[in-house]
């Protein structure tokens, strides 16, 4: 049975166990990066309803051998959930009803307006969540073409706020064209009644004049995004939002290390044992269970060689984080923008 997922993200997120009820989106954003993954325009479904209660009630997979607590699920992290197809398949709807059900803390993104569907919007009500809405800007209406428009999210923010714990508003990925309409934004996004915003640059697969490879992504230079995110920061803070860097190499600069705005929730503890803490002076501890032998099959998607299964099974949640510090200390300080 598949279930909630742990991979990559383990070194960077705080809240780094995923969870998808489909593959493939129909939303089309032209900036996608689960497109260089699948071909995500065939649309199926993908973990079950069935798998995310045998997490709730504690049971645990090789990628999450690592954690014996409620860690909250990000939902919606590869497909939104709340997508048109949505409306016919309901996998979704199956799951909201076990999360009412259960209290279990969880984080959901998306850019449906299913969201605010009455009997969707009635359970969300009812459950332990915080939603994410993503929303640059109207210049981006164009870029994403299977989406509700900006203006009609900004509804959407509205209609959600009061109604769940936190709405928080994805401002992600971010050009630098569009700094004066993401400012201009902000006031309307408090009144909308939007607990905070996270910002990440826009990634590209491609070399571009001016940028700068992270890893194996093409970035805004630091010296292009730190100024704007000062400025958009401030002016969150002016109208009494919360600011979290969604960037990696800015993350420091948010409100919270937690970029997701589950910080001070009650029920929502994260994990803070990860590079991006650990590199940034955090000092974080790892669990008991993190130390235990066979903890670290999530670590199997950050080395792709023979043989490493049997490796990391003779290894430990905290083990391999700290091997995986100190065999590539140079490319995390890069990617952490350290050295910058």
């Amino acid at each position: 049975m598949m279930g909630c997922k742990c991979g990559t993200q383990v070194i960077l997120c705080n809240l780094p166990v995923r969870f998808d009820t489909y593959k493939g989106c129909s939303h089309g954003c032209k900036y996608c990066f689960a497109q260089k993954k699948q071909n995500i325009a065939k649309i199926q479904k993908s973990e079950t309803v069935e798998a995310l209660r045998s997490f709730i009630e504690g049971k645990r997979g090789r990628e999450t051998a690592w954690c014996d607590w409620n860690i909250p699920i990000h939902w919606g992290g590869m497909s939104d959930p709340f997508q048109p197809i949505e409306k016919n398949i309901r996998a979704s709807y199956e799951c909201l009803k076990l999360l009412a059900e259960t209290k279990y803390p969880f984080v959901v993104s998306t850019k449906g307006k299913l969201v605010v569907d009455p009997e969707y919007l009635d359970l969300l009500a009812q459950c332990n969540c915080v939603v994410q809405v993503s929303m640059v800007c109207s210049k981006y209406d164009p870029l994403e073409p299977g989406t509700p428009p900006y203006e009609e999210r900004l509804k959407i923010v509205r209609t959600l706020a009061g109604r769940v714990q936190r709405v928080i508003v994805r401002v992600q990925p971010y050009m630098p064209e569009v700094f004066k309409d993401v400012m201009a934004n902000i006031p309307r996004l408090a009144d909308a009644g939007v607990y905070g915003i996270v910002v990440e640059g826009m990634k590209f697969y491609k070399a571009k004049k001016g940028m700068v490879k992270i890893g194996g992504d093409h970035c805004y230079p630091l010296n292009v995004l730190r100024p704007h995110f000062e400025a958009i920061r401030a002016e969150a803070h002016r109208h009494g939002l919360k600011f979290y860097a969604g960037e990696n190499r800015l993350r420091a600069m948010g409100d919270s290390m937690t970029c997701c705005g589950i910080d001070g929730l009650e029920g929502f503890k994260g994990n803070g044992y990860n590079l991006c803490m650990l590199m940034n002076g955090k000092n974080p501890e790892p669990t008991e269970l993190m130390k235990q032998i066979g903890t670290g099959g999530c670590f199997q998607s950050l080395n792709q060689v023979a043989g490493i299964n049997k490796k990391i099974s003779k290894q430990s949640f905290y083990g391999l984080m700290q091997e995986e510090l100190s065999n590539k200390t140079d490319y995390y300080r890069r990617m952490f923008g350290l050295d910058d």
